[in-house]
């Protein structure tokens, strides 16, 4: 029934534009995002697609789909995967796709600062090393860029400080294995559930708590039903920027090379556009309601580090060498980052 339904969708979407170029006008590529209108990866997609248009001269021209137009995010990946959508993004439920990118829902890798983030996940010798791209091409997808999206932030309707904190409570997550066993191991009931059934899944108490950046909880307003705004600075949202690898393996190797420009480009800008969003989203929570922000200190922190630590061995375990050498890879690259750009304003 789902691939009907998306096929309807995808066909009167496209019908409101052709894809071939030439006399009949530009040449159309199109972006679908997991995200509504206004958000991080909508102005990350507007960004790219002007410069496309710029680079091109007009021969191309960008379409961008928010979420829904498209069906579910499992349709956007199989639509993808299939050539006919040319661009989307993929976070948490990507693991399903592509387990390696499971990496990204590992809690307390990453730097705490954004921007050696930012730069570390950007690194070539990490984006486009090896053992990560051909995790992605094996299921037809060309991994482009990653977009940190701000930090994951827990709301729940009682303060989580500690992981006994969590006993019990039934944390919606995306139906990713490593991030139900990462809350597991906190001590929670992860409970997945489709982001659009959220609001209604926390107002009615079928699950207790939620993990969102900030903008998130601010744009689709899951603030208003929770009373706690937890952030422990465990794990950022992080979304794969791809491409159908049907469509780049048949551009010429100048767009190639022009995509990979555009992207690399876009890392600085994206990191502040990112901070900006999720500044303004926070500030707009904290003046229109009374749901209280918490904010973790080190001691605190330390205790969920430490439960988090072993599912390192667990993802690399489970998803073979080349999820390992991934793994090492963005290591290394933090490092680096963090020894080049550590001193920066966060």
């Amino acid at each position: 029934m789902r691939q009907s339904v998306t096929a309807l969708l995808l066909a009167g979407a496209l019908a409101l534009g052709g894809c071939g170029g030439g006399e009949s006008g530009p040449e159309q590529w199109r972006i679908a995002l997991e995200e509504i209108e206004g958000s991080i990866q909508h102005q990350y997609a507007q960004r790219f697609a002007e410069e496309v248009e710029a680079r091109t001269d007009g021969e191309v021209a960008v379409d961008i789909y928010p979420y829904g137009a498209l069906g579910e995010i499992e349709d956007i990946y199989e639509q993808l995967q299939d050539n006919s959508i040319h661009f989307a993004f993929g976070s948490g439920l990507l693991g399903g796709t592509v387990p390696e990118s499971q990496l990204f829902s590992l809690h307390f890798v990453l730097s705490d600062d954004e921007y050696v983030n930012a730069r570390a996940l950007n690194d070539p010798a990490f984006l486009w090393s090896e053992p990560l791209q051909r995790a992605y091409r094996k299921h037809d997808l060309q991994l482009l860029s990653l977009l940190p999206e701000g930090w994951q932030v827990w709301s729940a309707n009682q303060p989580i400080r500690s992981p006994a904190d969590f006993e019990g409570v039934q944390i919606r997550t995306m139906d990713n294995r490593l991030l139900r066993e990462t809350y597991e191991a906190y001590g929670a009931d992860p409970t997945p559930m489709a982001y659009g059934e959220l609001y209604s899944g926390l107002q009615q108490g079928v699950v207790d708590a939620a993990v969102q950046p900030f903008f998130a909880h601010e744009e689709m307003g899951f603030y208003e039903v929770q009373d706690y705004l937890i952030s422990a600075r465990q794990a950022q949202f992080i979304a794969s920027f791809m491409a159908s690898a049907t469509f780049y393996e048949r551009l010429s190797e100048e767009r190639r090379q022009m995509l990979r420009e555009i992207t690399a480009g876009m890392v600085d800008w994206a990191h502040e556009m990112q901070q900006r969003v999720n500044r303004q989203r926070r500030q707009a929570i904290q003046q229109e309601s009374d749901t209280e922000i918490v904010e973790l200190d080190e001691a605190q922190r330390e205790a969920f580090r430490d439960l988090a630590r072993p599912l390192r061995a667990m993802f690399a375990s489970r998803v073979g060498t080349r999820g390992e050498q991934a793994l090492t890879r963005l290591l290394d690259a933090v490092e680096a980052a963090e020894a080049e750009h550590g001193d920066g304003d966060d």
